[in-house]
């Protein structure tokens, strides 16, 4: 097994590699700005301290959010296209998942992350690898009180949640990314997996059907509210 994962849901750029047993190799930059700019010369660098090419890549996986649209569509349309070049399956794994598994925290927590409009995707877990709820989006005076929060999500409003309740990391890291998926990928035939990785028509917009996924899932993009930006409609008749 050997699993090229990267998430750009965020304002961190960051890609790894997995060899089923450990991260061979980890690149990460925190830049809200230039995911497109940033993603490939990551995944060349992995490669490179990997000492392996695509070819040699048996799955790709990439961060589906929730996340703003145009950071979160860099990662996955970069998955989906080097998936088809490599002949291998593309999986998708919730971004909030993968920043649940790199907590180590032992009991009940949430995690969140900068949903910007002063809100926040969250999620709550019972354990590193168990999500109970979520992903939702909220104001973050409406986050389940008292639990500890892990991302940028509770960094970013600590005044609001309660500083004590705020643990690290505040990102998320392509090595957890891979490592979870490495672990799930590991347990399913190459029948089961093909089936995941089947993308269907249309994208995870809403919170029923995010809340839905499992951990390992299709590379499907998870907004959970519409794009900033719309097509304009039709001008409006003025009439005398």
């Amino acid at each position: 097994m050997l699993v090229l994962a990267f998430d750009t849901a965020t304002p961190a750029v960051t890609a790894a590699l997995h060899d089923g047993q450990r991260v061979v190799a980890e690149s990460t930059t925190i830049d809200a700005r230039r995911h497109g700019e940033l993603l490939a010369p990551a995944v060349e660098h992995v490669l490179r301290e990997s000492g392996v090419t695509l070819k040699d890549v048996t799955a790709i996986v990439a961060g589906t959010g929730p996340g703003p649209y145009t950071g979160l569509r860099v990662g996955l349309m970069t998955a989906t296209a080097l998936a088809m070049t490599a002949g291998v399956p593309a999986f998708g794994v919730c971004t909030l998942d993968a920043l649940a598994y790199a907590a180590r925290e032992s009991g009940p927590f949430l995690v969140a992350t900068d949903a910007r409009r002063k809100e926040v995707f969250w999620a709550r877990y019972g354990d590193p690898r168990t999500r109970l709820d979520g992903p939702r989006v909220d104001l973050p005076h409406d986050l389940p009180a008292e639990l500890p929060v892990i991302g940028a999500g509770g960094a970013m409003y600590a005044g609001v949640i309660g500083p004590g309740r705020v643990r690290g990391p505040e990102h998320p890291s392509a090595g957890a990314l891979a490592a979870l998926a490495a672990e799930h990928l590991a347990t399913l035939s190459e029948e089961e997996a093909a089936e995941i990785a089947r993308v269907p028509e249309g994208r995870v917009d809403s919170v029923e059907k995010a809340r839905e996924l499992a951990v390992l899932g299709p590379p499907r993009p998870i907004y959970l509210r519409r794009p900033d930006a719309q097509v304009p409609g039709a001008p409006k008749r003025v009439t005398a």
